[in-house]
């Protein structure tokens, strides 16, 4: 099984830094699960994000996506993953790493 690293992005600022970092894991071969919360969700608005593309799996707090009156669709989230924070807690079961954005 691949080694799978868990990123919870809470900020809108880091793009570049999630960008680098999921090109780094693709890389090595392993997968990255991304959970966007609070601002983290306006990351969604930037035509980069569609760099992320390669990540095993994107889900968002659909709370704050619908608090910061974002429209859906947005590229790379499927229904199934405008979610909740049980998917966050579900998402920390499912990787061997952990990081905060």
């Amino acid at each position: 099984m691949a080694e799978v690293l868990g990123i919870l992005v809470s900020s809108d600022k880091n793009l570049d830094h999630l960008l680098g970092l999921c090109h780094a894991i693709r890389e090595t071969g392993r997968k990255a699960i991304i959970f966007l919360t609070n601002r983290g969700v306006l990351l969604t608005q930037d035509p980069r994000f569609e760099g992320l593309k390669d990540c095993k799996e994107i889900s968002l707090c659909n709370v704050n996506f619908e608090a910061f009156k974002l429209q859906k669709p947005v590229p790379l989230i499927d229904d199934k993953n405008y979610a909740t924070q049980a998917r966050h807690a579900m998402m920390i079961e499912d990787c061997d790493r952990y990081i905060v954005m």
